[in-house]
């Protein structure tokens, strides 16, 4: 029912989730990130206790592969979910049950994972993998977009579109950017849209939030300025997009 990627950047650090599915407000149910710890996309009949449980387990140093086969091994309902979990040091671990709506599959790769269930075939899973890693070098939120957008344009959920989430956390408790699109017959699209004009308006302003142990101070000028313009106003035009 849902398609997505889990992913740590080898060069920031940062850890983000990217996934779609043919359900509303996916971003609220399916991506789970821990600053430092690990990210997790539980998804197929989803089941939140394996991503709650299997971070606080990467928090007490287990990693990805040992975190992931202890929670499942708790999980009665095993064969029905699906997940993928990347750990602070890159090492992941992915699992789909064998009970999960076909086509349903996941591909591990070095310091990511796509899965995805109810899936038109094999090739978004492909799709998605080649692109996360064509565009090497690239920002963890552009290579997490890039691969939701090779899955979308490869077929995606065969059921059709309606909701799609990109997050990506840095050092702190709170997420570097958290974008979502909760009903619309273009998810992955508005997605796109909606990241460019993120970048543009929002991640300047989570720049200059405070910081855990830091000195808060007043926001930056030149962003208290931005955000006091109508959206529209504002770089990239941020006004309401289509329907």
């Amino acid at each position: 029912m849902t398609f997505s990627i889990v992913a740590r950047c080898p060069t920031s650090f940062r850890l983000g989730v990217a996934v779609a599915t043919a359900v509303p407000a996916v971003g609220s149910m399916c991506p789970f990130v821990r600053a430092g710890v690990g990210a997790v996309s539980t998804q197929s009949w989803v089941n939140p206790y394996l991503a709650l449980d299997g971070l606080e387990r990467l928090a007490r140093g287990q990693s990805a592969p040992e975190a992931l086969a202890a929670v499942m091994a708790q999980d009665d309902g095993r064969e029905l979910r699906q997940i993928g979990m990347v750990d602070a040091m890159g090492r992941v671990a992915a699992w789909s049950g064998t009970e999960c709506t076909p086509w349903f599959g996941h591909e591990v790769g070095d310091g990511f994972t796509v899965q995805g269930n109810m899936l038109t075939g094999p090739e978004v899973i492909a799709a998605m993998a080649a692109a996360y890693r064509a565009s090497e070098g690239a920002p963890l939120d552009e290579r997490l977009m890039r691969a939701l957008e090779a899955g979308d344009a490869a077929g995606g959920d065969r059921r059709g579109r309606q909701s799609a989430s990109l997050c990506v956390y840095s050092t702190e408790f709170y997420p570097a950017l958290d974008v979502r699109v909760d009903e619309h017959a273009a998810p992955v699209a508005e997605l796109r849209r909606v990241l460019e004009i993120a970048r543009l308006q929002l991640v300047p302003f989570v720049d200059g939030m405070p910081r855990r142990g830091g000195s808060p101070g007043p926001a930056p000028a030149a962003v208290t300025a931005m955000l006091a313009l109508p959206p529209p106003a504002r770089p990239g035009g941020g006004g309401s997009g289509p329907a």
